[in-house]
């Protein structure tokens, strides 16, 4: 007999959620498949078969929240493959037998049966076990062909409008009254109740473990952490010129586009040289200053935000920032980002501006004291040397823990970002 249990799961990782078994008990597991699906705070992993053998026993249902090494099946490696009995753990339905009298004829796949291809994203899977497609039928257009949520999405298709019944009535509708005044009809806005009700069920489900653990931990920042934020803008019309001047060569030098992160990045590196205190944690009574830099791109996926981390990126060049925040990017859209991807972290960069936001406060990713917000670039008129211009600014923000950074620190921080930003040149210096 073989236990299957709940791996190690990544560092600060103690807790998982049995998202989906994808073997019954009695199916036969072949070494290296995947049993069943984990959700975690940070990713979805499957947890694969050390052995080949049968499923003998199902501990723990869907649904359940499970720690690291607690039991999730049992596996016997000398069994062979049968039924599987009623009221099994995963709470699957028992698979048909045929006569003994006759071989047993393969059952038909239903659709969505399909979902448990290994070829397709969690995000992919959970969609297609939704709405019954065949994965099998769908084409991929991930890495590999590997299934993503939008190629599902495009089989299921949007549905068509409801047809029949009682036009609704705009809530609020101009009706033609006299106007005492003039004896003349006039247009008032009047409010009438919709003639037909609209659909006012509501929907209950469940937090999944990664929007738990982002509350949990949003509301722990605020409460274990002194927390302000300071503001400034910068005037993006440097960067966006040599961007403009360079953006062709450097797209066919390295294959990847220029954008403005990889400027943040590099002065938020050249900005806490100057300013350990925000590339510093504390732990217990003492602060511990970080010597390498490690900045964290927040970016929102599918089930919530995550936060890959860039390692040594005051090591790494412009293209070779760009082309880690593009891979992080896709990856986390496409589900295959890993727990190594999201360890650790000294400094964080989360860019608002690409939804439209143009002022935010970002809440502190802890156990870091910083966190620096970007957003939307807007044309501004602005007094340059004595006269009215226009000119692209976006406001930026940094959050910052007070126990160990100080006001002055923090608006002089934000204030050496804006120079860095505004004169691009210093970063060649600095780099």
């Amino acid at each position: 007999m073989t236990n299957i249990v709940v791996p190690e799961l990544g560092e600060s990782v103690v807790e998982a959620r049995v998202s989906r078994w994808l073997k019954k008990e009695g199916d036969r597991v072949e070494i290296g498949e995947p049993v069943v699906e984990l959700e975690t705070e940070k990713i979805d992993l499957e947890v694969n078969a050390d052995k080949g053998g049968v499923i003998t026993s199902i501990k723990r249902k869907e649904g359940d929240d499970v720690k690291i090494g607690e039991l999730l099946a049992v596996l016997d490696e000398t069994a062979a493959a049968a039924a599987a009995p009623s009221g099994n753990g995963s709470g699957a339905k028992p698979k048909a037998t045929a006569s003994p009298a006759a071989p047993a004829a393969p059952s038909p796949t239903p659709p969505a049966a399909a979902a448990a291809d290994p070829r397709a994203t969690p995000t992919a899977k959970r969609i297609a076990r939704e709405h019954d497609v065949n994965l099998g039928a769908v084409q991929g257009s991930g890495a590999s062909g590997r299934v993503m949520k939008q190629d599902v999405q495009n089989v299921i298709g949007t549905p068509a409008a409801p047809t029949g019944g009682t036009p609704k009535r705009a809530p609020y509708e101009s009706k033609r009254v006299p106007d005492d005044s003039k004896g003349v009809p006039s247009e008032t806005p009047r409010y009438e109740p919709p003639r037909a009700a609209g659909d006012r069920t509501e929907r209950r489900e469940r937090m999944s473990k990664r929007r738990e653990t982002i509350a949990r931990r949003l509301v722990e920042a605020q409460h274990n952490a002194a927390m302000l934020t300071t503001f400034n803008e910068a005037d993006m019309t440097e960067i966006m010129r040599l961007r403009e001047r360079r953006k062709e060569d450097f797209k066919k030098e390295y294959g990847v586009s220029l954008g403005i992160a990889s400027f943040f990045v590099k002065a938020s590196v050249a900005a806490l040289r100057s300013f350990p205190q925000l590339n510093a944690e504390i732990q217990g009574n003492e602060i511990v200053y970080k010597n390498y830099f490690d900045i964290g791109m927040a970016v929102g996926a599918e089930g919530g935000l995550v936060v890959p981390v860039i390692r040594d990126a005051d090591r790494l060049s412009f293209a070779q920032i760009e082309l880690a925040i593009r891979e992080y990017a896709k990856r986390a859209q496409d589900g295959t980002l890993t727990l190594e991807d999201l360890k650790g972290g000294t400094f964080t960069i989360t860019n608002g501006g690409v939804f439209g936001s143009l002022l935010s406060t970002p809440i502190l990713n802890p156990p870091q004291v910083g966190i620096l917000g970007l957003h939307k670039i807007q044309e501004r008129a602005v007094p340059v040397n004595g006269q009215v211009v226009i000119r692209p600014m976006m406001y930026v923000a940094l959050s910052y823990d007070h126990r160990i950074v100080d006001g002055r620190e923090a608006v002089q921080f934000l204030v050496r970002i804006k120079e860095f930003i505004e004169d691009p040149g210093h970063l060649l210096l600095e780099s």
